[in-house]
């Protein structure tokens, strides 16, 4: 070890100040000084916030396309079958109100830096599916409500901070409950029609990360039982992925009926041509 040491403590001393600055602002002086300039792997404490700090960002730069395909999805098929909308506004409210709570609480944006990114995904999103479903006029209205909501979430002379802590415990059941009208849609259409996989295991991914990364740096218990029952929610919505995967459609399936329908035709016989005589085109007398 003291090889290796001697090794990176040349490189780790003589780091871009931008770098350095960065990685103290993220660490803390004492860990950054124990970790990358003493290359001390000993300090579990440190150790534990280098790896949360690691997944944090790592999950921030994953949310900014997480929901990416998902919405490509919408807008190539044109087609909205198993999104629920409920399940996507129930989570944007969640998302919103997080994302104030935690910007107006302080806490380090590795935390929750994603719910913005997340946040306007899923607005994309459901007005994709609002429109599909021939509802403009209340995308446009939905797009409005959210705006206004956001502008207040971040005045604290509109929203004070007892109402919003109280918001914040509601947003952690809100994130429960945007899971259930999805489940509901697949269980329900025996398919997941056009939900994409790699953002409901992305996202199962993600909230277990959300987990070890609050334990770690957020010693706030709203925060964590969102998280954690966001993680089990997200494991019944990704059971339910693996065991509809050979499903069909709901849409497709609407469809082959349909076309079987139109073959079931019945069957009407030629007419037959009549066997009297043709009449006579000869003149008479």
């Amino acid at each position: 070890m003291d090889a290796l040491r001697g090794i990176i403590q040349p490189l780790t001393a003589n780091l871009p100040a931008p770098v350095r600055d960065a990685a103290v602002s993220l660490l803390g002086a004492e860990c950054y000084q124990t970790l990358v300039l003493d290359v001390d792997p000993s300090a579990t404490g440190c150790l534990k916030l280098a790896a949360s700090k690691g997944l944090g960002i790592g999950i921030i730069g994953a949310s900014a396309v997480v929901k990416v395909p998902q919405l490509l999805k919408v807008l190539s098929s044109r087609s909205a079958d198993g999104i629920s909308f409920t399940s996507y506004a129930l989570e944007t409210a969640a998302y919103l109100v997080g994302l104030a709570y935690n910007v107006r609480q302080g806490f380090p944006v590795s935390t929750y830096g994603e719910t913005a990114l997340i946040a306007a995904q899923n607005v994309a999103i459901a007005a994709a599916v609002l429109h599909f479903r021939g509802a403009d006029t209340g995308a446009a209205a939905y797009v409005a409500l959210l705006a206004a909501s956001v502008y207040a979430l971040f005045q604290e002379s509109l929203v004070d901070a007892p109402t919003l802590a109280w918001l914040q415990a509601g947003a952690g059941l809100l994130g429960v409950a945007s899971k259930a009208p999805q489940i509901w849609t697949i269980w329900r259409a025996g398919g997941t029609g056009q939900l994409s996989a790699f953002a409901v295991f992305n996202f199962l991914l993600g909230s277990a990360a959300r987990v070890f990364t609050t334990l770690q740096e957020v010693d706030d218990p709203l925060i964590l039982y969102g998280f954690v029952a966001g993680f089990a929610l997200n494991a019944v919505l990704a059971g339910q992925m693996v065991y509809y995967w050979n499903a069909p459609a709901a849409g497709k399936a609407g469809a082959a009926k349909g076309e079987g329908k139109q073959h079931e035709r019945v069957s009407v016989p030629a007419a037959t041509p009549s066997k009297g005589k043709a009449p006579s085109t000869r003149r008479r007398g």
